[in-house]
């Protein structure tokens, strides 16, 4: 299958170290901003064309993934799919549920394969935990995490300068949110949000705390901060009926530190790559795929929620 990445930056690399790993699948183009960086990236990874312009990129390809700036997801998943294109967008889908909800029409209008990179539902810890829920062994109870950075300066995770700037609602969040949904089941009832003061340069709110409450009665508290000055990363504490799971990237603890070996959950401990073999593996089978446009679109509308309670002014556009 032949595929294009856009984005030379971190996220995209991550995408591009995967799909070397997965048999099947060839490179044909990157797409970029930074046309230096771009060429330097493609040369590395041995893609023979680079550009851009996306729609050079989609000619050249079966399926696109789009590893670009939150704000160009929309233009540039319509753009894909119009074209006949599989699409994978990275998390965040969108930035306002008006778009996201124009995405998800157009994948119905255009039949091809389109997912969402929420990267969670794939990592081997939090499926171990997923399947024993599919099984009847665990209910969550509380999904208690803490989603926490350290960041003065618009840097990526590859510590180079963003072209844009992260958020913690409609990035960061929706990793969460739709776990949360995920992992229950069930889409949030009602749900609740506080931020903190906005960054005077990065124009960002640096702080945020959320609590969500499922039907069932089933609660999520998440704190977000780009203050925190320790350990980074989001760490998830799963609250069962039958047990207590901190759940931390690719490592897995009891409640009392004991670790839990996941490395037969799934053939890859990298979630991207298992990302990336869902998306292949669904194209090729036609079906839905786990994580699809569709599947995280609650997510997006409970993102939108919490929006209008800590930004009035965004109604609009929500």
């Amino acid at each position: 299958m032949k595929i294009c990445v856009a984005g030379q930056g971190a996220f995209g690399q991550k995408h591009l170290d995967a799909l070397k790993r997965i048999q099947g699948v060839e490179l044909t183009s990157l797409v970029g901003g930074n046309q230096d960086a771009t060429a330097a990236v493609a040369k590395k990874y041995g893609i023979p064309h680079w550009t851009g312009d996306l729609s050079e990129g989609i000619k050249r390809a079966d399926a696109v993934i789009l590893a670009t700036p939150t704000q160009m997801h929309f233009r540039q998943g319509e753009q894909v799919m119009r074209a006949g294109k599989h699409v994978l967008i990275e998390i965040p889908i969108a930035d306002n549920v008006k778009d996201s909800e124009r995405l998800v029409q157009i994948q119905k209008e255009t039949g091809v394969t389109a997912m969402a990179g929420h990267v969670r539902r794939f990592n081997p810890s939090h499926q171990w935990v997923h399947k024993r829920i599919q099984k009847g062994e665990l209910k969550v109870q509380q999904l208690q995490v803490q989603t926490y950075f350290f960041r003065r300066s618009n840097m990526n995770a590859a510590g180079k300068p963003r072209s844009w700037t992260d958020h913690l609602l409609w990035h960061h969040a929706a990793h969460t949110v739709d776990q949360f949904h995920y992992q229950t089941g069930e889409v949030s009832s009602d749900c609740y949000a506080v931020q903190g003061p906005i960054h005077p340069e990065l124009k960002i709110a640096m702080d945020m705390g959320i609590v969500l409450r499922a039907p069932s009665g089933a609660i999520c508290t998440l704190s977000l901060s780009f203050n925190n000055d320790g350990p980074i990363g989001t760490f998830f504490r799963y609250i069962c009926d039958n047990g207590t799971y901190l759940a931390h990237y690719d490592d897995l603890l009891d409640g009392k530190n004991n670790k839990i070996d996941v490395s037969k959950v799934d053939v890859s401990m990298d979630g991207i790559e298992l990302i990336d073999r869902e998306f292949l593996a669904a194209i090729k089978d036609k079906r839905e795929p786990n994580s699809s446009l569709a599947q995280v679109l609650p997510c997006m509308r409970v993102l939108g929620k919490l929006e209008q309670i800590v930004d009035p002014q965004r109604k609009a556009v929500a």
